[in-house]
């Protein structure tokens, strides 16, 4: 009886191992933009304070694939529907100042950047901008972007190294404040990882 019991422990302990290393598997697989820096990252770096959970983890903005179709809803698009991260959905930031902005210029190419704490197949790239005239003053919503992307990288399923960067080139016709949101979509989950940035055209 007793090597039974020590036996189903044994068995219950490597299920449950098992488990962990399963479920922590797909939670490693994750990443951010720093150029244009993500408000994630602003967060992460401490430029941005008392930014709650996400100062933990810039590389946890995951949500549902199929932007603009689908994915986050309106108004939680930068936290990628996690209410965890709801700091990056403001448009100020958690002390009520602006979000720190990174300069860029219309027309000339630009090299955006990613940073992953793991890799993953990975569909696409894909690069939103805000409308000339948008809202700022509240959460990000579709009818603030131009939902056709700026810029698209296909990855073919392909895994991305440690840090990526690809160039495209900045849309024209845009000045002052406005919001680049960066989104990677992964090939074999439903998810996508999303990324808000602050600009100054």
């Amino acid at each position: 009886m007793r090597t039974k019991a020590k036996l189903y422990a044994a068995v219950l302990g490597l299920t449950t191992a098992g488990a962990f290393v399963l479920s922590t598997g797909g939670a490693s697989s994750h990443g951010y933009t720093d150029l244009p820096i993500s408000r994630q990252k602003l967060c992460a770096n401490g430029t941005v304070t008392n930014c709650g959970d996400i100062q933990w983890e810039p590389q946890s903005v995951e949500g549902p694939k199929g932007f603009p179709a689908s994915g986050p809803a309106d108004g939680r698009i930068c936290s990628g529907n996690n209410t965890r991260f709801g700091e990056l959905d403001s448009p100020r930031t958690p002390s009520g100042g602006a979000w720190p902005t990174t300069q860029v210029t219309g027309g000339q190419s630009y090299a955006f950047r990613w940073q992953f704490t793991a890799r993953h197949a990975t569909t696409d790239f894909k690069y939103y901008v805000t409308r000339q005239g948008w809202n700022q003053d509240h959460a990000l919503t579709r009818s603030d972007l131009n939902t056709t992307p700026f810029l698209t990288v296909p990855y073919a399923g392909k895994q991305p190294p440690a840090t990526l960067s690809h160039s495209g080139t900045l849309p024209t016709g845009l000045s002052g404040h406005h919001v680049i949101l960066a989104v990677w979509t992964i090939a074999d989950t439903g998810n996508a990882f999303y990324a808000c940035s602050d600009v100054t055209f």
